[in-house]
């Protein structure tokens, strides 16, 4: 009779198989085994889609996530510079992101005005109002299809 050691165990997915070395033969037994049986839990994998979606334009990007944020901003603190500051952003980034934009659209999303005596401010415009609004349902719309595609992933 071929005496028979345990010597490796190999994980491979859930299932593990046990290998035995013999004095003269290596065997692979014909048993399989899951994780359960050994008492070792096993995690579920759940697994989602994920992605972030933005507009673009000829010129590049036109509106994403950021942008609307500082556009809503804008809105909300009336300039650019409170703008920025809400946002932890310089004051320069924030002025190019709102021009780009400006120079994409066919109308331009905000309206500034000039500083001097009593500063000055930015308004956002009914294009600008509208691309915030454009913007949000399309991100809700991307996001109802992720979360769909997620729960009909089999892997």
């Amino acid at each position: 009779p071929l005496k028979a050691r345990f010597c490796h165990l190999y994980r491979n997915k859930f299932t593990y198989l046990i290998i035995r070395q013999s004095i003269a033969l290596r065997y692979i037994l014909p048993y399989i085994t899951t994780a359960e049986h050994y008492g070792i839990p096993v995690m579920e994998q759940n697994y989602q889609l994920s992605g972030r979606i933005w507009i673009e334009g000829p010129d590049g990007t036109y509106l994403g996530a950021g942008r609307v944020t500082l556009l809503e901003n804008i809105r909300d603190h009336g300039s650019i510079s409170a703008a920025a500051r809400a946002m932890k952003m310089s004051y320069k980034r924030a002025w190019n992101l709102v021009d780009s934009m400006n120079r994409q659209s066919q109308t331009p999303v905000v309206e500034l005005s000039t500083g001097g005596k009593g500063g000055g401010g930015a308004v956002l415009t009914a294009s600008g109002i509208q691309a915030i609004a454009c913007f949000h349902a399309a991100r809700r719309d991307f996001q109802a299809f992720i979360a769909d595609r997620s729960e009909q992933l089999n892997l």
